[in-house]
């Protein structure tokens, strides 16, 4: 048995979602496993570098969490060619300019989403990846949720029947930063600094559709800043620039209608953050980020409009509740440990900068159909 130690340049970890999901849950949680197992029995073990704008912020990081390289710049932690993998974590606006130099490195690209601020930028860094023969992919966590792995399988076991309507419910409330602190960085509702919650959430969206229910081929969006001014991390007062929700109506390539809300200005009552809703002919489901709850036409209440009398019908008691996946793990884990056999064994690696120009495309599709006041097709990136 051998193992391939492989070096990964993680830059912008920093942040949330950097240090939870990618750096503790992911990367470290593949190292305290042993690494990914290959069918031959070697293993791969990935051995992080951290780099990012704040040098005290990534030492105290990797002082945390026990990770003993870091890199005193970008251009350092590309010299090395034990680094084969660069993942970016950073602000959107940031991305394409490190990404490039990535590529000038000849390293693998891993990234987070959008992968760029536009689709022609988005587009042309997937280019760039296969003119030079590099391997490369975007981060496509929400496949992996137990929630939507669990629909997934209702879809191929052909469980609705004919699928008749989608109906995704996305958001919470994120507190304005005077009462309470906010749950998310200043930087998401200004528009000039690469916020919006369009650009954000149309990114996942786009793959969770593309992968479940067909392509994209067209949207109808109306976006809204509903908050107007919030509280930075300073706590000082910000005009809101950008869009804090977005309610879209998306038709795919088999005529399917998909209806997905988003906000951060919503209070939840639901059964998750994340809900999506599907009715089919045969029978329907409700999927949250980790359970996912079925009916089906056998099981459908009789429901009569009678609002004179209280309603005699419980309507969450005629939903019938997946079991649990054993083998269910972290999903941003998850696709880590398949880039891993990507690039260590050639395994298979659909989820490339090109899904993610996809993500960026529709972002950029919502955006102008807002704009427009119309519905906007969803072509094919050229």
């Amino acid at each position: 048995m051998k193992t391939h130690t492989i070096g990964i340049i993680m830059n912008g970890v920093t942040g949330r979602m950097g240090t939870n999901q990618h750096l503790i849950r992911s990367v470290l949680a593949i190292r305290g496993q042993g690494g990914v197992r290959l069918a031959n029995g070697d293993m791969i073990l990935p051995d992080p570098i951290l780099v990012g704008r704040n040098p005290d912020k990534v030492r105290a990081l990797a002082e945390a969490h026990g990770v003993s390289r870091v890199a005193p710049s970008l251009e350092a932690a590309l010299a090395d060619p034990f680094n084969r993998i660069y993942f970016d974590a950073q602000t959107t606006d940031r991305r394409a300019a490190a990404v490039r130099q990535a590529i000038a490195a000849g390293k693998a690209i891993y990234c987070e989403k959008p992968t760029a601020a536009d689709t022609a930028t988005a587009a042309a860094l997937y280019r760039e990846c296969v003119a030079a023969g590099l391997k490369n992919g975007v981060v496509q966590d929400k496949l992996w949720l137990g929630g939507l792995r669990k629909l997934r399988a209702l879809i191929d076991s052909g469980s609705f029947g004919r699928i008749l309507s989608v109906r995704g419910e996305f958001g919470y409330w994120v507190f304005e930063g005077d009462k309470q602190p906010a749950q998310r960085p200043s930087w998401n509702y200004r528009k000039e600094d690469g916020g919006g919650i369009a650009i954000d959430m149309l990114c996942h969206w786009r793959y969770v559709i593309d992968n479940l229910f067909g392509k994209v081929a067209a949207i109808s969006c109306l976006c809204a800043t509903h908050v107007p001014e919030r509280r930075d991390e300073q706590g000082r007062a910000y005009a809101c620039t950008a869009e804090d929700a977005f309610y879209a109506t998306m038709q795919t390539d088999q005529g399917l209608i998909v209806q997905f809300n988003s906000s951060w200005c919503t209070r939840v009552r639901r059964d998750d953050l994340l809900t999506l809703h599907v009715d089919g002919a045969r029978g329907s489901a409700v999927a949250g980020l980790r359970d996912c709850w079925t009916q089906s036409a056998e099981d459908t209440p009789r429901a009569v409009w009678n609002p004179d009398i209280e309603q005699p019908i419980k309507f969450f008691d005629g939903w019938r509740k997946m079991p649990d996946d054993p083998s269910h793990d972290n999903a941003f884990k998850a696709q880590w440990e398949l880039f891993l056999r990507h690039v260590v064994n050639d395994e298979p690696f659909p989820w490339t900068l090109l899904e993610g120009a996809k993500g960026v495309q529709l972002a950029e599709k919502g955006l102008e159909s807002w704009r427009k006041r119309a519905w906007v097709e969803v072509g094919a990136i050229a």
